[in-house]
Parts: structure tokens; sequence; C-alpha cells
């Protein structure tokens, strides 16, 4: 796995307005059945934590915790992110298949 490449195509996903941030609106999007696939960093607090997973596993929303928070943030441009959403599905299945190689 390439963890560059499934940064790079967070960027991309921030720029094509395909990704959403931040947990309340991650939530949101995992409720509407609208997240394709999530992103929780891995230094993320308990209860973050667990309000994103169990949402996600309610929703059969697959979770990734590849990343930091810094690493997350960087990649997408934007301060102090501990959750994301990809929003489209063509987004969602090339970094999975990125992530499974």
């Amino acid at each position: 796995m390439d963890k560059n490449k499934v940064l790079h195509l967070l960027g991309l996903c921030m720029r094509a307005n395909k990704l959403i941030s931040g947990e309340m609106f991650v939530l949101e999007k995992i409720k509407s059945n609208q997240a394709k696939l999530v992103f929780l960093a891995n230094d993320a607090g308990f209860n973050t934590s667990k309000r994103i997973r169990d949402k996600s596993k309610f929703y059969n929303v697959e979770v990734i915790d590849l990343f930091d928070s810094l690493e997350i943030s960087s990649a997408i441009g934007k301060n102090n992110r501990k959750a994301i959403g990809i929003i489209d599905k063509g987004f969602a299945e090339q970094i999975k298949s990125v992530i499974l190689n």
C-alpha cells in the first residue's frame, strides 16, 4: 500500500468537492447514506472514535484509520480534522483498491 498515493487521492477528493470533513458533518452524511467511505484519525479521542465507528457500523460504512489527524489535515488542506468522509463511490472504490494493493 502506498500511503502517499492515498493521501494524494484524498486531496483530489477535496478539490473535486467529493469529501466532507468534521465529525458532525461526517455523522450527518453517514446517517443519510451519502458517505461511501470514512477516514478516522488514529489519534482521535475515545468519544469521537466511538460515535463514528458505531454509526458507521450501523449504516454499513467502512472506516479506515491508517492516518493521524496531522496527515489527514495536511492532505485536505484544513486544520485539525479527525474525521473525513468520501461521498463519491468512484473515489471510494479507487482509494480502497490502492489500500488493498
